[in-house]
């Protein structure tokens, strides 16, 4: 079995790498971005389509399995708030691996996002510059279509404030939020408090602790009954860290998400001389800076919160390195993007192998050893 995972990967990953992604690279990224959407839904409704996907990409193994925060995840590594933003892929992704996904995000009200080029790739560092503003279809609308449905991984959904003018003001930027957290308190496994968006306008204001403390205030007066996280930047300093987790102690906080974009344009993960001064950067751009904040978060609070580890994910060694770290779960959208789908397979794969080759009998045993 382990064989036929290693070659069927192998054999995925080279189709990839030298067929479609040359062609997709070749194509404005966000019309290939849509183009792989529609085909998604399309695989999603179909049963057909949803047993084919799962021949090709699923892997299971019971050292990846965890329970955290009362939520069971089959596997570690989860599909990262930004790819799926209207919630359009729920019916396909659990056939392509992944252990949870996270929507979004979702605001209070439907927005265009920030006007196009919004996406472009940075092919020497591994990197996607992303400048689409939170687009998507609103709070509303994105609840009435998930409501009553049933989802085969959990599924979280990302929370962000509307990027409009309307929303600067500290009050109404909470009302907006307050909006789309009531529309799922009955939808998804978890909630994500998005305060960290690099791309709207006003900035991201509730990095700041005095109004963080508001926010949440507001939110827990109307109780979610389901784990709540809050992701945050990696460009924060360590005083504002730690202040965030100070806050979030006030507050029934799960966890947080660690980490959004990076707009660093200057550290040595940053190859191309030219990079577009709009967005925020993923991928291996945001490795390191991840990474350093996973560390902190961990080392300031030790298994208090729960850490879900974002930015740089290509391969096992990465999602690993993130785990010891401190990280419990794993997203990734980049790694997918330059590797190929197969990825999440390969990275679960992996894992079951250096879990096994370090003594660890499961993924919870290793979190935080690296520390």
């Amino acid at each position: 079995m382990e064989f036929f995972i290693r070659y069927r990967n192998a054999l995925l990953r080279g189709g990839y790498t030298r067929l479609l992604k040359p062609f997709f690279f070749r194509r404005d990224p966000e019309n290939v971005h849509d183009s792989m959407i529609r085909m998604g839904r399309r695989l999603g409704d179909s049963p057909a389509g949803r047993r084919i996907m799962a021949r090709l990409f699923s892997y299971e193994h019971p050292s990846l399995e965890q329970t955290i925060a009362g939520i069971k995840f089959k596997n570690p590594i989860g599909l990262s708030a930004g790819f799926d933003k209207n919630a359009e892929l729920t019916s396909i992704l659990p056939f392509l691996g992944f252990g949870f996904a996270e929507v979004g995000s979702i605001t209070g009200e439907p927005c265009e996002g920030n006007p196009k080029p919004r996406l472009w790739r940075l092919p020497e560092s591994q990197s996607l510059v992303v400048y689409y503003g939170l687009k998507n279809d609103g709070a509303v609308e994105i609840s009435r279509r998930l409501r009553g449905r049933t989802f085969g991984i959990p599924i979280g959904i990302s929370i962000a404030k509307t990027n409009s003018p309307e929303t600067v003001d500290t009050e109404a930027g909470i009302q907006d939020y307050l909006k789309a957290y009531r529309e799922f308190l009955d939808i998804g496994d978890y909630i994500t408090v998005n305060v960290s968006c690099p791309n709207s306008f006003g900035g991201a204001p509730f990095h700041e602790a005095g109004k963080l403390d508001r926010l949440l205030s507001v939110l827990g007066e109307t109780p979610a009954n389901k784990p709540v996280f809050i992701k945050i930047s990696p460009d924060l300093s360590p005083g504002e860290v730690d202040a965030i987790i100070n806050v979030a102690r006030r507050h029934v906080i799960a966890g947080f998400v660690c980490s959004n974009l990076t707009k660093n344009r200057f550290s040595e993960a940053v190859k191309e001389r030219l990079v577009p001064a709009r967005g925020g950067l993923s991928g291996k751009a945001d490795e390191d800076v991840s990474n350093d904040l996973i560390r902190h978060v961990y080392s300031r609070t030790k298994g208090e919160f729960v850490i879900v580890g974002v930015g740089g994910v290509f391969t096992a060694d990465d999602a690993y390195r993130k785990i010891k770290l401190g990280a419990s779960l794993i997203q990734l959208i980049t790694g997918m993007v330059f590797q190929g789908p197969q990825v999440i397979s390969s990275i679960n794969y992996g894992l079951v192998r250096r879990l096994r080759a370090d003594g660890y009998r499961s993924i919870s045993e290793a979190v935080g050893k690296g520390v």
